[in-house]
């Protein structure tokens, strides 16, 4: 398997963390459920530091040259990320945990809920 990183640092830009979860909300994930190989895909960001990413786990067998959905981060946000990678990943484990099936994250959270 493979994992992908994105990082933004996000001075540059006229995007904030709060614009960039409305992206998300209003369109940003789903068209990343069709994406073959991909396992997961979550978003991160960091408030202290201005930043904002993304993280992706591939299957191995994933053509990852294949057309993917649009990059509107970059284009909403105005650049390319300051930091872009790509590791292979040694172990993946869940632990137990209180999250359930909809528990989706801050850009889903009920307004007064986010951080």
């Amino acid at each position: 398997m493979k994992a992908t990183l994105s990082w933004w640092d996000l001075s540059g830009s006229g995007q904030t963390i709060d614009s960039l979860r409305h992206y998300l909300r209003d369109e940003g994930v789903d068209p990343w459920t069709e994406v073959r190989g991909l396992r997961l895909k979550f978003w991160i960001s960091d408030r202290r530091t201005n930043r904002w990413g993304a993280v992706m786990l591939w299957d191995e067998a994933a053509d990852l040259t294949a057309p993917m959905p649009p990059n509107r981060a970059t284009e909403l946000i105005g650049y390319p990320p300051s930091v872009r990678m790509m590791a292979d990943v040694e172990a993946i484990v869940e632990g137990v945990h209180s999250g359930g099936t909809t528990d989706h994250g801050l850009a889903f959270a009920t307004i007064g809920e986010t951080a």
